[in-house]
């Protein structure tokens, strides 16, 4: 196979293997990218995985294939900097995730007996069996598999859903509207109070019990919200322009004038 990683067919694995390979080269890279670490890219390998869902929520499939693209460069310049370090490479990468795959799906992949045998909780079962037979330690606690470097609003869906397997959830939404107003109560408390740390707390609080509120009401709460700020920055778009038109802008206008605004943009937009 050519060294010359320009050479080789645009569409094949090993091709953007040898691109990393090159680019990693003291000698022959990219000054950037031999310079970058796990902690350095790990920022990009977050902002690429949104960027695959904006495309989705866009429904704007040519930029997904891009976006994806992005993504696998990022699972590939981790493998080759494992590779570097003598870790592990990006075959192991992939043996891995077969092997996981294989091993969660027995309904799909194993025996006869076991093939068609769907459990709804058979992939947290997987997950269980695969730690007890890693030996690696831990506590068994419900939170101990949500990783703390995910977003709030998805961690605390995730650690929700956890408790809920491990047998602490509320029955049913309306009790957890009760408790979303009176999280806001005592939100209300804090502010009179005006303690930053308490108003923090209890503002957090009120979130968390919202998400829980989404949960319940099977609603993804990074979806809702998604649609919510799309919907915000539409109407506010649409307010700048009719104040442009007035030859205006939104800060010289007085909170009536806004106002009056905000209910035309609201007007302009069909409500869900």
């Amino acid at each position: 196979m050519t060294s010359e990683p320009e050479k080789l067919p645009r569409e094949r694995m090993e091709t953007l293997l040898a691109i990393m390979a090159r680019l990693r080269d003291p000698e022959r890279g990219c000054p950037w990218d031999v310079r970058q670490t796990f902690e350095t890219i790990a920022p990009y390998t977050i902002e690429e995985a949104y960027e695959v869902a904006q495309a989705i929520a866009n429904g704007d499939m040519d930029n997904l294939r891009e976006e994806l693209g992005d993504l696998l460069l990022q699972v590939v310049f981790h493998a080759r900097m494992a590779e570097e370090a003598g870790i592990f490479d990006f075959a192991g990468v992939v043996r891995a995730v077969n092997d996981k795959m294989i091993f969660r799906h027995p309904h799909v992949f194993g025996d006869e007996k076991a093939r068609g045998r769907v459990e709804e909780d058979f992939w947290d079962k997987a997950k269980a069996a695969e730690k007890a037979a890693s030996g690696k330690p831990g506590s068994g606690a419900a939170a101990d598999d949500v990783p703390l470097a995910l977003p709030a609003l998805t961690r605390a869906l995730k650690l929700q859903k956890k408790a809920a397997r491990a047998g602490h959830d509320w029955p049913d939404a309306r009790g957890v509207l009760d408790k979303v107003n009176e999280e806001a109560e005592e939100l209300r408390q804090a502010m009179r109070k005006k303690s930053r740390e308490a108003v923090e707390e209890e503002l957090g609080d009120l979130l968390f019990t919202l998400v829980n509120l989404a949960r319940h009401l099977k609603l993804d709460p990074e979806g809702a919200l998604r649609r919510a700020n799309d919907k915000f920055s539409a109407r506010l778009r649409a307010m700048e322009e009719m104040a442009a038109r007035t030859g205006r802008s939104l800060a010289a206008l007085d909170d009536e004038e806004r106002e009056a605004l905000w209910t035309r943009a609201k007007r302009r937009r069909k409500e869900p």
